[in-house]
């Protein structure tokens, strides 16, 4: 499993994204309509995969590795275990491509943190790009509270928000290894769900699509995009990440038909402007 280690950065980023992508098509594939449900056997699998992943890699040294991660793992696994949920509840909501396009934000986040938590300066085209973000959300907003898809589009702020917290932490803690932490997250994701869940009877479909969404769509995306973020420049992330955002609405509309308002792809587009923008800044970060 270390030969993944020798992947190049972009390349692994571009193939997490693109599990990623899937999230959206494989829940809207359950039989079952309860949030819980899905959130349940999404986790349960994520923590197999996660496991499955660190013992063989790290084998007989994986208790070691995680007991090493230490209080900020813990911390982190707690902050985005809380988007797993957003994700679910979200996808359920509102439309698959309101949700990716706001869950890209995720790079202007991480400035609007770092220059609270890390005290780092935001450049005029750092801070005009989060303006340009920030609009493009308040169009898709806008436009969902006459739609009925505003609770489903502010649950989505969550995830990049999440994230963002957990790179924080991380870059806090330098020394960290990230992979420790989503596995903490799997575990409360599915305590959440284990308590909140009312009917352990679960069909073969949904126990497919659990299987789906825990292993290739979120295992496979997450490592892939943990290792492959260690060995690329911070400014590329966020782009080589967008296959995500294009993918994912159209997996919904080539399978399922499913086309958002226009709105959408206008806010989604002032989006990604914003994110190609923020490519071109230079500032440097703190390590």
């Amino acid at each position: 499993m270390k030969l993944i280690y020798k992947i190049p950065g972009y390349v692994l980023l571009l193939f997490g994204g693109f599990c990623l992508s899937w999230g959206g098509l494989i829940v809207r594939s359950f039989e079952t309509s309860n949030a819980w449900d899905i959130l349940l056997l999404r986790s349960f699998f994520f923590f197999l995969g996660i496991s499955s992943f660190l013992l063989l890699t790290y084998k007989k040294k994986t208790i070691n590795i995680i007991k090493s991660s230490g209080l900020p793992a813990l911390l982190g696994g707690f902050v985005m275990s809380f988007s797993f949920i957003a994700f679910v509840f979200a996808m359920m909501n509102t439309s698959v491509a309101n949700v990716v396009f706001i869950i890209s934000t995720q790079t202007m986040f991480l400035a609007i943190l770092g220059f609270f938590y890390l005290k780092e300066k935001v450049s005029m085209i750092g801070l005009f790009s989060i303006i340009l973000a920030m609009t493009g959300i308040t169009v898709m907003i806008g436009d969902s509270i006459t739609s009925g898809t505003l609770f489903g589009n502010l649950i989505a702020l969550t995830i990049p928000i999440c994230f963002s917290i957990l790179i924080m932490i991380v870059r806090k803690n330098s020394n960290l290894d990230l992979v420790p932490a989503i596995w903490y997250a799997s575990i409360f994701s599915f305590t959440y769900a284990f308590i909140m869940v009312e009917n352990f009877s679960f069909s073969n479909n949904d126990i497919l699509m659990g299987f789906l969404l825990g292993v290739p769509q979120l295992s496979f995306g997450f490592i892939s995009i943990t290792i492959g973020s260690r060995t690329t420049r911070s400014v590329s992330v966020g782009l080589l990440m967008l296959t995500e955002t294009v993918f994912a609405p159209i997996w919904v509309w080539l399978v399922i038909n499913e086309i958002p308002p226009l709105s959408v792809f206008i806010g989604g587009s002032i989006i990604i402007l914003a994110l190609v923008l923020k490519s071109f800044d230079k500032t440097k970060i703190k390590t």
